[in-house]
């Protein structure tokens, strides 16, 4: 099983984001670097949800922010290590329209269920497979460092 590793700032900080926007899905993109057996993020970098027509339960990054953020990592020597939203009122498992818009294999996503407004319960997925015909979400272990 691969593992995600980050500050419990920065896992904070991901939670935090979902109650701010509840009961919007928020979204972001979780930059840092690989390791052997999973990730290492050094920042969840906040993103614009652009769905406006469904944005209670689906989020969407544009591909221009995406860009961004992923030229800025380059920069500073990280890359793009997953991808992050949350789930107002629903519990923090992948849904068929995640699976369905999750492309980058080998790359985390971190979904944080939000309660009435509270953060509850994160969980990470690893987007595993060959191709995008092989694709499957594996469940990883969130090792949150103080």
């Amino acid at each position: 099983m691969s593992r995600l590793r980050l500050s419990r700032t920065t896992f904070e900080a991901i939670r935090t984001h979902g109650e701010r926007t509840y009961p919007h899905e928020c979204c972001g993109v979780l930059v840092g670097r690989r390791g052997e057996d999973g990730w290492q993020v050094e920042a969840a970098v906040e993103a614009v949800n652009a769905r406006t027509d469904e944005a209670l339960n689906r989020y969407e990054i544009s591909p221009r922010e995406v860009v961004e953020i992923e030229l800025e990592s380059r920069r500073r020597g990280l890359e793009i290590a997953g991808f992050y939203h949350s789930h107002p009122d629903h519990p923090a498992h992948w849904s068929q329209t995640d699976f369905a818009d999750a492309h980058w294999i080998g790359c985390s996503y971190v979904i944080t269920q939000v309660s009435n407004g509270k953060a509850a319960e994160t969980n990470s997925f690893c987007l595993s497979g060959g191709s995008e015909e092989s694709k499957r979400f594996e469940a990883e272990s969130i090792e949150v460092q103080d």
